[in-house]
């Protein structure tokens, strides 16, 4: 088989050989046709797959190929053409990271201040600058070094993070590096067989299309993973710092505040407790059976701080500190739950509630667009309007919210993700979010009131927003057959709409439900409100809340089903 011959890393070439003598044998051939299923392609958040050989998973092969049809694009003039360097204006890049301007009256980075390329607007790749960074899982070592001896080969300055790290410091390393792309391996909260391959940028956010799918084709268009040359100069360059410095000046109060925190056996602990140290907070205690990276994940089912069970142990831990907020980030930490306590014990927020609180929050602070996604709470439109500010609905996922519009000051997504500082890191963040929402909880603190008190007074002001998830896990062919036949027959009594060929959009009066696939894996979506105006008493909305939203989910489960 071609792809054996071609393959350079001896075990997933053996282990490839083995499923193909199986096969040839009598044996089940279900895992090589798996492996064999065809190249991953760029979903919602880049290249995901099992760690394993053969075109469908993630591999040396599979990077080296990756990378090098990356690099093809990059010099093709893609970083100009295809959503990147162009955006944000095309950088003349420093020889060295310090040398890159800074604002000499606070200090603080701002990508404002690089250099704008005026050469016509003709891109020169030769010499131009990537950046290689990874989180912890099990291949992404290897992945990394694989997809930097790629870049070097190729002729780019090639700056490789020193260690496994949080996804947002990549995104910020772009920008503070003013890279034309980055690369960060990484499969962010996906089962632990998974990891995957996240692209950026010049204006260090993700792809979208076009560039998504003419990188596809250059990564088709490239020779065999053995022939493609590794190697050549790299250099460590060290973010943290930087961030760090940028992050402390997110907070605008002096409160103290006592957080429990997690990260889920990711690589965000340690750079969480330092950021949130730097902005003050500094009674913070960490789930210690969660504390160190480990690709096994051994304490929960899925590392996803959404999953049932999977914040257990930090919410036991948030009790028995007597925390005033607790914080769960997920693998690679550019998502972040929050949970605060109650009479009744500990209560995990939605990604909705924590969207509005920590938007609103913002806006208190700085005038500017803000954005969400049309599977999102519609309430942060309302809490946009009540400011006198601009708003964006964009399609699902941050490499569309960041784009959302001039002047973008906050972002988030339901599924707790959250851009608080999109002039640094354009992409969703979960720990300058921990940071924002620490600031917020603590100046609450300090005027007797709680997350829930200011939800309170939002829910008063723009109604009882209840929003739920239904996540079915489908093939491919299955889901898109559920989808298809709700496009040709909507329910009864619901007007419906397509923001995208794949998005389907129901609406009634005061409900919503949208959905759609999975972007990162073989799952299909819906995506519920409600919402109803306190005309009595907010309790009582609540109390019509709830029942209309259970009564929701059971319809579209219905439709899911059928």
């Amino acid at each position: 088989m071609r792809w054996i011959a071609d393959d350079p890393d001896s075990t997933t070439r053996d282990s490839l050989q083995q499923l193909l003598v199986a096969a040839m044998t009598g044996g089940d051939s279900t895992e090589l046709a798996e492996a064999m299923a065809g190249p991953l392609t760029f979903g919602t958040a880049g290249l995901r797959g099992p760690v394993r050989a053969g075109p469908a998973g993630m591999n040396v092969a599979v990077v080296r190929r990756a990378t090098a049809g990356l690099a093809a694009w990059l010099r093709a003039g893609g970083a100009v053409s295809g959503g990147g360097v162009a955006d944000a204006g095309s950088r003349e890049w420093a020889s060295d990271p310090q040398d890159q301007a800074v604002d000499s009256q606070d200090g603080v980075w701002d990508s404002q201040d690089q250099a704008s390329d005026s050469r016509d607007g003709v891109w020169d790749s030769r010499g131009a600058v990537v950046v290689v960074g990874r989180d912890a899982r099990h291949g992404s070592e290897t992945f990394a070094a694989e997809a930097a001896g790629v870049f070097a080969a190729a002729g780019f300055t090639t700056y490789v993070l020193p260690e496994p790290l949080p996804t947002p410091l990549l995104a910020f390393a772009v920008r503070r590096l003013g890279a034309v792309a980055g690369v960060q391996i990484t499969a962010s909260h996906n089962p632990k067989a998974d990891n995957g391959y996240k692209v950026y940028l010049g204006d260090g956010a993700q792809l979208v299309p076009p560039a998504d799918t003419e990188i596809e084709a250059a990564i088709a268009a490239q020779p065999a993973a053995v022939a493609i040359p590794v190697g050549g100069p790299t250099t460590v360059y060290d973010p943290t710092e930087d961030y760090l410095a940028r992050v402390s000046t997110l907070r605008t109060g002096s409160a103290p505040l006592r957080i429990a925190l997690t990260p889920m056996h990711g690589v965000g602990g340690a750079m969480a407790v330092h950021a949130l140290s730097r902005s003050g907070f500094t009674d913070v205690h960490v789930v210690a059976e969660q504390a160190a990276p480990d690709p096994e994940f051994p304490t929960v089912a899925f590392p996803n701080p959404e999953e049932p069970g999977a914040a257990d142990l930090l919410l036991a831990l948030a009790a028995r500190v007597g925390a005033d907020l607790a914080i769960a980030l997920d693998p690679d930490a550019d998502r972040c739950a929050l949970a605060v306590p109650t009479p009744e014990g500990w209560r995990q927020l939605t990604g909705d509630e924590t969207g509005a609180l920590l938007g609103d929050h913002v806006l208190r602070r700085r005038r500017g667009l803000v954005a969400t996604t049309v599977v999102s709470s519609t309430m942060l439109a309302k809490i946009a309007a009540a400011h006198g500010v601009g708003f964006a609905e964009t399609l699902t996922g941050f490499k569309w919210i960041v784009r959302g519009g001039a002047g973008l000051v906050y972002g988030y997504e339901e599924a707790i993700g959250y851009c608080v500082d999109p002039d640094a890191v354009r992409d969703k963040d979960g720990i300058s979010a921990a940071v924002v929402a620490a600031d917020l909880a603590a100046g609450l603190r300090t005027q007797g009131r709680t997350l829930l008190d200011r939800l309170d007074v939002l829910s008063r002001t723009h109604g009882v927003h209840r929003t739920v998830g239904i996540s079915r896990r489908m093939e491919p062919a299955a889901r898109d057959a559920v989808v298809a036949r709700l496009v040709a027959a909507p329910p009864e009594g619901w007007e419906s709409d397509r923001p995208a060929p794949d998005v389907l959009r129901l609406r009634r009066p005061g409900a919503r439900a949208v959905v759609r696939p999975s972007g990162t894996e073989p799952k299909l979506k819906a995506y519920l409100e409600v919402v109803e105006e306190p005309t009595d008493d907010l309790e009582a909305a609540r109390v019509r809340a709830d029942a209309r939203i259970a009564g929701l989910r059971e319809e579209v489960d219905s439709w899911l089903s059928s």
